[in-house]
């Protein structure tokens, strides 16, 4: 049985039952159209059915709608400015069946230059306004239809991911939003497509997929070159924007309905608010004058991402990356090839971060150097990590890249 309505078993049912009975106080505080078995059910199939489980997750949703004054969000909260014309993506369209779809578009997101330019806060408040529109217009649909609809479409536009979108403070960011939905949205994803999907994409995936339930992970489809073919599956092509492969277009001819649809874009300056985000550094170490300090990361495969971030205290600091040479290259075997060339960071003004994709495997070497420096000692903060791609999504896109390699080797043959 599916645990929706129309469709439990009789232990469901019994569940159901008590479900009820156990929040039976809470209904005062959900909003009026909560108040009914569809509503419910989200919960205990959230949760296994497991009432205990179920009822925390709802008294904690109560309290965060409260503290986030959920219920009047969409009439009486604005984004800040920056956050409107800058954060990426829209409601656009209906599937098939009458489900919103909602277009996020990472390539153009600019994660810090947002963070510098709003508070985490109003992020977190405009994301979760975001699942408000959402629903509301499940809603809207529901009375249109005839029907109960309760969930979304989710297109995932990754073409253009890049280093800069792996930027820690922006992928915590990202987790704490992905955790919220999770918590206080269940089973309101129907489906989430992924298209465009550049090799980076495995790495970004791997480091905010311990943020999704299983349940959710199920949902994730990872489209190849025939994304355009595929969403035409699902969608209607006068609900699907030209740009994305359908035929819907604003009124003044706009295949990409930016209308709806916010394509996001480098957050000028002149927004920013600050010039750094607090960082919390998991080491550090004293470099005496004169003097420099290596730390060595063993990369075991192609497609890593190390990921660092620091900062200096009292002058600046040089920074490079090398790897060690392996038997069979030209140099001698231990040797150091310069990987990013050695730098001097003015770290102790603004604290420095950074991410290197790893196209060899082999021993990395992360150096800080103040052989420069035949006065000050420096100390160093600093986190050091080495990010791996989801083996799963990686091997799903080798595939579909082998498949659009075959398919062009045999048109070429024709």
């Amino acid at each position: 049985m599916s645990g929706r309505v129309g469709d439990l078993s009789p232990k469901q049912e019994e569940a159901l039952t008590k479900f009820r009975e156990n929040v039976k106080d809470l209904m005062p505080k959900l909003p009026a159209y909560s108040q009914d078995d569809y509503y419910l059910l989200r919960w205990l199939r959230a949760r296994c059915f497991n009432l205990q489980k179920s009822e925390s997750m709802l008294r904690k949703n109560v309290e965060f709608r409260k503290h986030m004054d959920s219920d009047n969000v969409l009439e009486k909260w604005q984004p800040p400015e920056v956050v409107q014309k800058y954060l990426s993506g829209g409601l656009c369209g209906f599937d098939k069946e009458g489900s919103p779809i909602w277009y996020d578009v990472i390539g153009p997101l600019d994660p810090k230059g947002l963070l510098f330019s709003a508070s985490k806060q109003d992020l977190m408040k405009t994301k979760m306004r975001d699942c408000e529109l959402m629903h509301q217009e499940c809603r809207r649909q529901s009375e249109k239809l005839g029907k109960r609809v309760e969930e979304v479409v989710m297109i995932y536009d990754v073409q253009g991911l890049g280093l800069k979108h792996l930027w820690k403070p922006g992928v915590e960011l990202y987790g704490e939003v992905l955790t919220m939905f999770e918590d206080n949205y269940p089973e309101a994803l129907k489906r989430l497509f992924v298209i465009k999907a550049p090799k980076l994409f495995p790495v970004a995936y791997n480091l905010i997929k311990h943020f999704l339930s299983e349940d959710t992970r199920k949902k994730i489809m990872v489209i190849g070159d025939n994304w355009q073919e595929v969403l035409q599956k699902y969608i209607p092509a006068d609900q699907l924007p030209k740009y994305y492969g359908g035929t819907l277009t604003d009124p003044d001819g706009d295949p990409k309905c930016k209308s709806k649809i916010n394509y996001g874009g480098d957050v000028p300056k002149t927004y920013y608010i600050r010039d750094q985000v607090q960082q919390n550094y998991e080491l550090s170490v004293n470099i005496n004058r004169g003097s420099s300090q290596q730390m060595e990361y063993e990369i075991l495969f192609p497609g890593c991402v190390l990921r660092w971030q620091f900062q200096s205290d009292g002058a600046d600091i040089g920074f490079g990356v090398f790897r060690k040479t392996k038997p069979g290259e030209r140099q001698k075997a231990g040797d150091m090839i310069e990987v990013l060339p050695n730098q001097r960071y003015n770290a102790h003004m603004v604290p420095e971060d950074g991410t290197l994709t790893c196209a060899d495997p082999g021993t990395y070497v992360l150096r800080f150097d103040n052989t420069y420096s035949f006065i000050h000692a420096k100390k160093i903060s600093y986190t050091v990590e080495v990010l791996l791609p989801d083996r799963n999504s990686e091997e799903k896109i080798q595939q579909l890249e082998n498949k659009m390699e075959a398919s062009l080797n045999l048109s070429g043959d024709s």
